[in-house]
């Protein structure tokens, strides 16, 4: 039976709202299937407003996947902004999606792409708009299975409660599979109602379903134990890698904003994982192991994204992007084939050890020559060793002082403020390093219009890395050591208008550690702060700490536990962490041995990068039956035609 649209109800309530081309659709390369036509329907959501969520590669990807089979349609649905929320429900329209305007409640899923944990309460808008029972035990056959996966899927703990089901790694191959267990079901009837599809679902051993297993506490709050509670359910759930990138190249129409958007660029993405071994990553761990597309295969998707969307600009994208074994030919090849054109080439992730001048001329050869980012991480040698970033100051120097030569002016530093075994010194050596990055600029160029930007992130222990036993620091030391930095340097007349500033407070960091960390207790937090209006919590303008804290400080009471026990507290080897039946591949005892050096830096071995060294044991390869695969392959970029 057919689902109408909400557009006609919709388009009269456009202009009383801010940027209403947000909600209208109709973007070049997007699909639009009749409802009938399909067996098995997706609403894929990125919790955030459309402006930041349409260019997610992540759900352009699998929206492309799923709706190029013929028995599956996909559509999108984004968070919607406050003054928008308050018109639809002024005028009963549900949460609907761009592509058709249909309600997501008529959906057989509802997938969500979380990159940060402080998308939840979007999630729960979302639901709440969509008439969708927040919590997963009060829906019934006729609501969507509420799916999660993305980064902050490696532990979805904190909204168990919201979530059917949750996926960890690489989606591609795994949407088609549900959707297979989805259509299966629902021919044969609809057996033994929802609880039957989950339970299908999480007897794969590819999905997890929170409601098939129970978790218990000690009495000091840590978890007892987390334990099926059904026959034929994993004691642990893997995650997916895709392991032939080339064979998957999408997207392969990328959908091109009517709106502004975050990013104004058609991105590649050259390779995925990272074996670098930084300990405060988690991306790069649970990425694990290195998958590059080959020169052909990036040539390729370059060519028809340009072909498809009419965007000068192509960003390459990976954690390292220079890390790709032919970066080098990449970027003589690319820069070949574009050379007079309007196309430029952009590398966003550059590791300080990694780049060179020639990479850099050849991506800057045909489009503007943008400013340089790296990434020390730490301010001090001794806590670039403590996270395994090994990148010396005279590393540095020696680059910055080659991109100053050769005509950059500005350099952008990216730095983390509270990384375990941090001190004041170490923060204050940040604005020394600065300082030399501009006398080095000076020097070598003999201008003095050289600028240089410190970047400053507050550090959040995350699940599935070396650091998720550590201490957080707490935001009142963060916001201090940061003030004496600023302090520091805007008191040098000589380099302190050449430095500018960048960071947040402390206080998100503090709540996204919850929200990283936290247990099942924490969904009652984040259900709590959405009913007291939380919404957009990765937005400053809309984040609210005191309604966090004070939130936090009411759902947990009686527990025994509070926001300080989920952040500022270190953990031991044998507690039981609430993502330690969710399997990244990663070995626990290689991630405590690794924690352990780093607290004596001195003492241990630098780990490198495994590509290039033998195996350091971590443990992916052999759990998820995969192996690192790089080149070099020889291939070129042919044709070489010229554009």
């Amino acid at each position: 039976m057919s689902v109408e649209s909400v557009f006609p109800r919709l388009e009269p309530l456009l202009p009383s709202i801010s940027k209403p081309i947000q909600y209208v659709g109709g973007e070049l390369n997007s699909t639009v299937k009749e409802w009938d036509s399909a067996q098995v329907r997706w609403a894929l959501m990125y919790p955030d407003a459309y402006e930041v969520g349409l260019p997610n590669q992540g759900v352009q990807i699998l929206y492309e996947i799923l709706n190029e089979r013929d028995w599956i349609l996909a559509e999108r649905t984004y968070a919607v902004l406050p003054d928008m929320e308050q018109v639809m429900r002024t005028h009963a329209i549900p949460q609907f999606t761009v592509d058709s305007h249909r309600p997501v409640g008529a959906f057989d899923v509802l997938g969500l792409s979380f990159s940060t944990e402080l998308g939840y309460t979007n999630m729960l808008t979302a639901l709440d708009l969509a008439g969708v029972p927040l919590h997963s035990a009060d829906r019934t056959d006729e609501h969507p299975i509420v799916l999660a996966g993305g980064h902050s899927a490696f532990n979805p703990e904190p909204v168990a409660d919201f979530l059917d089901a949750a996926v960890l790694g690489d989606g591609e191959e795994i949407v088609l599979a549900i959707s297979d267990v989805v259509r299966e079901w629902k021919d044969e009837g609809r057996p033994g109602g929802r609880d039957e599809v989950l339970l299908r679902l999480a007897k794969s051993g590819g999905v997890y379903v929170p409601r098939f297993y129970d978790v218990t506490y000690l009495p000091d709050g840590r978890i007892e134990k987390v334990v099926p509670n059904r026959p034929g359910v994993p004691w642990k759930v893997a995650k997916h890698t895709l392991m032939d990138l080339d064979a998957w190249p999408y997207p392969k129409n990328p959908l091109v904003p009517l709106a502004e958007t975050v990013h104004e660029r058609f991105s590649v993405e050259i390779f995925r994982g990272c074996t670098r071994g930084c300990r405060f990553c988690q991306a790069g761990m649970i990425t694990r192991p290195v998958r590059e597309r080959s020169l052909q295969g990036i040539g390729e998707m370059v060519q028809n994204g340009l072909d498809k969307t009419g965007l000068d600009e192509v960003g390459l994208l990976s954690l390292s992007s220079a890390d790709h074994t032919e970066i080098g030919e990449l970027a003589t090849q690319l820069a070949d084939r574009y050379e007079g054109s309007n196309t430029s080439l952009s590398l966003p992730s550059t590791r300080v050890d990694a780049f060179n001048i020639t990479l850099a001329n050849e991506f800057s050869r045909n489009g503007r020559r943008s400013g340089l980012t790296f990434a020390p991480e730490g301010g001090s040698e001794r806590l670039r060793k403590v996270i395994n970033k090994m990148v010396t100051e005279e590393d540095l120097i020696r680059t910055v002082a080659a991109a100053y030569s050769h005509g950059w002016r500005q350099v952008k530093l990216y730095f983390m403020c509270g990384l375990p075994t941090e001190t004041d010194e170490d923060v204050l050596q940040i604005g020394e390093l600065a300082k030399k990055v501009i006398e080095t600029g000076r020097e070598v160029s003999g201008r003095k219009d050289i600028r240089c930007t410190v970047s400053i992130g507050g550090f959040v222990p995350k699940p599935h890395t070396p650091f998720q036993w550590a201490a957080q620091l707490d935001h009142e030391t963060t916001d201090e050591r940061l003030r004496k930095l600023r302090a520091s340097v805007q008191s040098d007349k000589k380099f302190g208008r050449a430095i500018g500033f960048r960071y947040h407070d402390g206080k998100p960091g503090t709540i996204e550690g919850l929200l990283s960390r936290g247990d099942r207790r924490v969904g009652k937090v984040v259900e709590a702060v959405w009913r007291d209006g939380g919404r957009f919590d990765g937005w400053s303008e809309h984040f609210s700490f005191d309604r966090w804290s004070e939130q936090a400080a009411l759902a947990l009471a009686g527990t025994g536990v509070d926001l300080d026990w989920y952040t500022t507290r270190e953990r031991e080897y044998g507690e039981v962490l609430p993502w330690d039946h969710l399997d990244s591949g990663l070995d626990r005892d290689w991630l405590w041995e690794d924690w352990q050096d780093a607290l004596d830096p001195d003492d241990s071995i630098e780990v490198e990068d495994c590509r290039w060294t033998p195996c350091y044991d971590c443990g992916v390869c052999p759990a998820m039956d995969t192996d690192i695969q790089i080149g070099p392959t020889g291939q070129k970029l042919l044709p070489l035609s010229v554009v």
